[in-house]
C-alpha cells in the first residue's frame, strides 16, 4: 500500500499479534476512510466493488475472500483493516443520543471542534412532538455525515436511541429515555431513527443510509447499580403480560416502523437467560417476527459476562458460541477476538455462523456507502463542516428546549414575569443557576455554545444578584444566611435547583427521591424571606419529590427543565419572562419519597393489592403522586370537544371465524385477523381552542380506558398525541385514527393481545366519549 493512501496508521496488539489499523484512501486526516476507490485499478476485479450487483451478492463476495483470522477480526467493535482487499478499519461504536459524542469512532480534533447538543431525551419527549423528534434525528444525522466527510469519523453506526421504559424513578439512565409510556417511546424511536438514517418522516425504504441508528438496550433493562445490585448480574424476572405491553413494544416499533439498522442486546438476564445469548429474543422475535435485517451488537463487554460473571456458559468458548448462535453479530469488546478461533477449533462454533454475522455487518457498511468509492461523489458527500453547529441546528436546539419545559405550578399567575418598569431587581439562587455542563446531561459531546440559566436571565434584567447557596448540588453545606439576605433585597427570586450527573447517571441509580442535602431547607428559607412568591426551576432527569414546594404558598411557580442542552439557559429565561408560552407535559410519573420502599428489582408493572404492591407508571400505579404523567400548565387555557367519532360500536360477532371465549368477555386479537382489524379503524376528530391571551404550542393527549377496568387492565393508556400551535383565541380540529385491535386491546397473562367487550372511553382533558365493544 502506498503511503499517500493511508488515512491513519496505528499499531494495536490483538491477542499477542501486532495488527496495523489502516484506513485507506485519503491524503491526510481530512479525508474519510472508504473502500473501492475507482482510481485504484485493483478494485475493478472485486465484485464487492461493483455497485450494479445486489448488496447480498457483494457481501457474499467479501466474506468469501476472508481468512478465518480476518473474519474473527471483524466481529469486534474496533474492526481492523484488511489491506490486501483495500478494506479500511471500521469503528462500530459511536454515540449520538442527543448530539454527537466525542469518543470511540468520533474525534473533534480536526476542522470540526463541536456539535449541536440538543436537550437530554427525557425533556425532548415532554414536547410530545414527533416532528420535532424527527428533525433532531435529521440534524444529528447531517452532522455525523459532516464529521465523516471531514475525516473525523471512523464509523457511522451510532448506538442510539435508548428506548427502555423509564419504569422506576430512581434509574440513573432514565434521563436518556423518552419516558415511561410504551407508545411515546415507540413513536420517539421511529421518529429519531427515520431522521438519523435519512428516511422521510412518514417512512419508506432507505437504500443508502445517512447514518445508522441502533435501538438499545434489548430488553427489560432499567437498573444500573442499586443497593448493591448491578446490571451485570441482575436477572430481570418479567411476566409474559408485562413483556407484551410494556417492555417489547418500543423495540417492535423501532424495527418494524423505524427500520433501524442496529440493535443492542443488554447486559442483564431476562428470566434467567442473558439477553445477548437468547436465541428466542434475537432470532425468533427481532429477526423472525419483526423482520429485523440489521446488525446486533452486545453492550460493551456483555459477552464476557455470559461466562465470567453470570455463569450461564461454562467456558469462554461456550459464551462465544451462545451469543453468535443466538443471532448476535458484533462484540463491543474483545471477547470474540480472544476466544472466537478457539471456539471454532473446539467445534463449539461453526464458521458458517461467523459468516452469518459478517453478512449482517458488511451489509450495513455497504448501505452506508462505504464500499461505493469516493464518498464526495455519492449521496451525502456534499455535507460539509458548515452544516455542523449551523444556525438552523442551534435554533432547533433552542426550540427543543422551549418545547419540553414543563410548568408544574403557577399560583396566582406569578409567571410570566413582566418585562416593564414595575420592578428592577432579581435574585438568582441555587447550585444549578450558573451551570453549564449540567445542562447537557450524560452522553453529550462538546456543544456549539453554553447558555446558563443565569446568563439567560441576565439578558432580561440588568440588576441581578447571584448566590449559589450550595457549593454543588449535593448541598452538604449551604450558605442559607447569605441566600436569604440576597432574597430579601430583590423584587423577585428565581431558584435553580435539582440534580446533576453526580446524582443520576449510567452505573449510578438513586436511593432517594428528594432533593439532595440541604436543598429543600435552602428553598424554603429563601421563599419565606422573599418579598413575593419565588420561582423554582428544577434541572433533573428523573423525578424528584418536591411535595413541599407544591404545597408551599411562598413558592409561586415550579418549572421542570430536565437537562435542556446547550441553549437551555435561554429557553428557561424566555419561559420565565413570557417570550415562550410553556407547553411541555411530563413524560413520567413523579412519585413521593415513600416509593423507595418498593425494591427497584421488582419488574412487575401491575399492582398487587394483597401485598400492597402499588404497580408502576401512570397506567398501573395506584399510590400517591407528586405530579402525574401528562401534567403541564400553560400561560393559556385550552379546551377540547369531541366533534366526530366515525364508529362508536364495534361488533365482534360479525366474523364467523372468530369466537368470544365463554365467560371471559374477550377475544384474541390474533383471531380477528389483520384484514378485519384494518377495516375497523376509525377516525376521531377533536376540536381544540386556545382560550388564553397568548399564542402557544400545545400537546393534545388522547387516552383510552375501560369504563369498568378488568383485572390486569391499565387504568388508562395513551392512544394518540399531537402537538399543535394556536394563536390566542384560535381554534382548530385535529384527527386521530384509532385501530381497535391496537388501541382498545390489552395483554392477557399469556402475553397475547385481547379485545375486551363492554364500554371503552376515549378521554381528552376532561372530556370522555364512549365506544362499545359488542361480543
Amino acid at each position: 500500500m502506498k503511503l499517500h493512501s493511508l488515512l491513519l496508521l496505528n499499531l494495536v496488539i490483538y491477542h499477542g499479534i501486532a495488527v496495523l489499523l489502516v484506513g485507506v484512501h485519503g491524503t491526510g486526516s481530512s479525508s474519510p476512510p472508504f473502500a473501492c476507490d475507482s482510481s485504484d485499478p485493483s478494485t475493478e476485479s472485486y465484485p464487492f466493488c461493483n455497485t450494479t450487483l445486489g448488496i447480498s451478492d457483494r457481501v457474499n463476495d467479501i466474506v468469501s475472500r476472508l481468512t478465518l483470522d480476518e473474519k474473527i477480526s471483524q466481529l469486534i467493535n474496533s474492526a481492523v483493516s484488511i489491506p490486501r482487499l483495500g478494506i479500511p478499519a471500521y469503528e462500530w461504536w459511536s454515540e449520538a443520543l442527543h448530539g454527537i459524542r466525542d469518543r470511540h469512532g468520533i474525534r473533534f480534533n480536526g476542522t470540526i471542534r463541536s456539535a449541536t447538543t440538543f436537550p437530554q431525551v427525557i425533556l425532548t419527549a415532554a414536547s410530545f412532538d414527533a416532528h420535532l423528534w424527527y428533525r433532531i434525528g435529521q440534524a444529528i444525522g447531517t452532522e455525523t455525515r459532516a464529521m465523516y466527510n471531514a475525516g473525523q469519523a471512523m464509523g457511522m453506526t451510532f448506538w442510539a436511541p435508548n428506548i427502555n421504559i423509564f419504569r422506576d424513578p430512581r434509574w440513573g439512565r432514565g434521563q436518556e429515555t423518552p419516558g415511561e409510556d410504551p407508545a411515546v417511546t415507540g413513536k420517539y424511536s421511529v421518529s429519531y431513527v427515520r431522521g438519523l438514517q435519512g428516511d422521510t418522516f412518514e417512512g419508506g425504504k432507505v437504500d443508502v443510509l445517512q447514518a445508522s441508528a441502533c435501538c438499545k438496550h434489548f430488553t427489560a433493562y432499567d437498573l444500573d447499580n442499586w443497593n448493591g445490585i448491578d446490571r451485570y448480574t441482575f436477572d430481570a424476572r418479567v411476566t409474559k403480560q408485562d413483556m407484551a405491553d410494556t417492555y417489547q413494544p418500543p423495540f417492535r416499533s423501532c424495527i418494524e416502523e423505524g427500520r433501524a439498522s442496529g440493535l443492542m442486546c443488554a447486559y442483564n438476564r431476562v428470566n434467567g437467560v442473558p439477553s445477548c445469548a437468547d436465541f428466542n429474543l434475537l432470532s425468533n422475535t427481532a429477526r423472525g417476527q419483526w423482520g429485523f435485517d440489521g446488525y446486533i451488537v452486545s453492550d460493551c463487554d456483555a459477552v464476557s459476562l455470559v461466562s465470567d460473571v453470570q455463569g450461564y456458559a461454562k467456558s469462554p468458548e461456550d459464551a462465544v458460541a451462545y451469543v453468535l448462535n443466538a443471532g448476535m453479530d458484533v462484540d463491543c469488546g474483545s471477547y470474540l477476538q480472544k476466544h472466537g478461533k478457539s471456539a471454532v477449533n473446539k467445534k463449539k462454533l461453526t464458521e458458517s455462523e461467523i459468516d452469518r454475522a459478517l453478512h449482517n455487518l458488511f451489509t450495513v457498511r455497504i448501505r452506508l456507502g462505504l464500499f461505493n468509492g469516493n464518498p464526495s461523489k455519492l449521496p451525502f458527500g456534499n455535507i460539509g463542516p458548515d452544516q455542523v453547529c449551523s444556525t438552523e441546528h442551534q435554533t432547533l436546539a433552542l426550540d427543543a428546549a422551549r418545547s419540553g419545559i414543563v410548568l408544574l405550578k403557577n399560583s396566582n399567575r406569578l409567571l410570566p414575569l413582566s418585562k416593564g418598569e414595575t420592578w428592577s431587581s432579581l435574585a438568582v439562587i441555587g447550585p444549578n443557576a450558573n451551570a453549564t455542563d449540567t445542562l447537557l446531561g450524560n452522553y453529550a459531546g462538546p456543544p456549539c455554545k453554553f447558555i446558563s440559566p443565569l446568563e439567560g436571565l441576565q439578558s432580561y434584567v440588568n440588576d441581578i444578584t447571584y448566590q449559589s447557596g450550595c457549593d454543588d448540588v449535593t448541598c452538604s453545606s449551604a450558605s442559607i444566611g447569605n441566600a436569604v439576605d440576597v432574597a430579601k433585597q430583590a423584587d423577585y427570586v428565581v431558584l435553580v435547583m435539582g440534580l446533576d450527573q453526580t446524582q443520576e447517571r449510567e452505573k449510578h441509580d438513586r436511593l432517594e427521591l428528594g432533593l439532595p442535602g440541604k436543598q429543600e431547607q435552602l428553598i424554603t428559607s429563601v421563599a419565606k424571606a422573599a418579598k413575593k412568591p419565588v420561582v423554582l426551576v428544577l434541572l433533573c432527569g428523573g423525578p424528584v419529590d418536591v411535595s413541599f414546594a407544591k404545597d408551599d404558598s411562598n413558592i409561586g411557580s415550579i418549572l421542570w427543565a430536565g437537562y435542556p442542552g446547550e441553549a437551555g439557559g435561554a429557553a428557561i429565561a424566555e419561559t420565565i419572562f413570557g417570550d415562550h408560552n410553556p407547553g411541555g407535559r411530563l413524560p413520567v410519573t413523579w412519585y413521593p419519597q415513600e416509593f423507595i420502599k418498593i425494591p427497584m428489582t421488582d419488574m412487575r408493572m401491575r399492582p398487587e393489592p394483597k401485598s400492597g404492591y402499588p404497580g408502576r407508571t401512570y397506567r398501573f400505579y395506584t399510590g400517591k403522586k407528586v405530579f402525574e404523567f401528562g401534567d403541564g400548565l400553560s400561560y393559556s387555557s385550552y379546551s377540547y370537544e369531541f366533534l366526530s367519532v366515525t364508529q362508536n360500536k364495534l361488533y365482534l360477532n360479525q366474523l364467523s371465524t372468530s369466537r368470544v371465549f365463554e365467560n371471559s368477555g374477550y377475544i384474541l386479537v390474533s383471531e380477528l385477523g389483520t384484514e378485519y382489524c384494518e377495516a375497523k379503524k376509525f377516525s376521531v376528530i377533536i376540536g381544540v381552542r386556545n382560550g388564553g391571551e397568548m399564542a402557544g404550542k400545545h400537546p393534545v393527549l388522547l387516552f383510552a380506558k375501560q369504563a369498568k377496568a378488568s383485572n390486569g387492565s391499565p387504568m388508562k393508556r395513551l392512544v394518540g398525541f399531537q402537538s399543535i400551535h394556536l394563536d390566542a383565541g384560535e381554534s382548530t380540529n385535529i384527527e386521530f385514527v384509532l385501530r381497535p385491535c391496537e388501541h382498545l386491546s390489552k395483554a392477557n397473562k399469556d402475553g397475547l393481545m385481547v379485545m375486551m367487550q363492554g364500554t371503552h372511553l376515549l378521554v381528552v382533558g376532561n372530556k370522555e366519549y364512549p365506544i362499545t365493544v359488542v361480543a
